[in-house]
């Protein structure tokens, strides 16, 4: 809801639950860093906030590996699990095409992503609040499989083994 009535012109309204939405992250989300340090301590190394593709924009990316990694927030990216079911309110219609929006945005992004040559992974927030070592693990077991050419990635000796 901007402040210079853009949401008006768009048909949102106001509401008092609306205000402690203002200002939430949009990067570096409390489960993605917990994931990015997860997948640290496994000893894979990473680049934040690279383009992967046209408009396209991954939380993390493991170039060596060519791997991407999202990580969708429930309620944004709409879990279907833990994403909201129904929305109430005066802006309930607004709020599902959003959601089914950035459903068709990630659609959009993975098939771009993939066509450019990238692995992508990606990891619901619920995933990493349950089990982040779990969740890392998924990301680097995508790092060691083979490519599109079927090679496996050429073994790095500096990285540590995993468990």
């Amino acid at each position: 809801m901007a402040p210079d009535g853009k949401a008006a012109r768009e048909g949102w309204v106001r509401t008092e639950q609306s205000v402690h939405l203002r200002g939430r992250r949009s990067r570096d989300t409390k489960p993605e860093v917990a994931l990015r340090r997860a997948v640290h301590r496994l000893g894979l190394r990473f680049r934040m906030q690279r383009k992967v593709a046209a408009r396209c924009t991954a939380d993390f990316v493991l170039p060596r590996h060519g791997v991407a990694v999202f990580v969708d927030g429930c309620y944004w990216h709409g879990c279907p699990v833990h994403g909201p079911k129904t929305f109430r309110g005066p802006n309930a219609s607004l709020w599902a095409a959003k959601i089914e929006t950035k459903r068709e945005r990630d659609c959009r992004h993975t098939a771009a992503a993939e066509a450019a040559g990238w692995t992508v992974v990606r990891v619901w927030e619920c995933e990493i609040r349950t089990d982040v070592e779990g969740a890392a693990l998924s990301v680097a077991r995508r790092c060691d499989q083979p490519d599109a050419t079927g090679r496996a990635p050429s073994p790095d000796p500096s990285r540590p083994a995993r468990p």
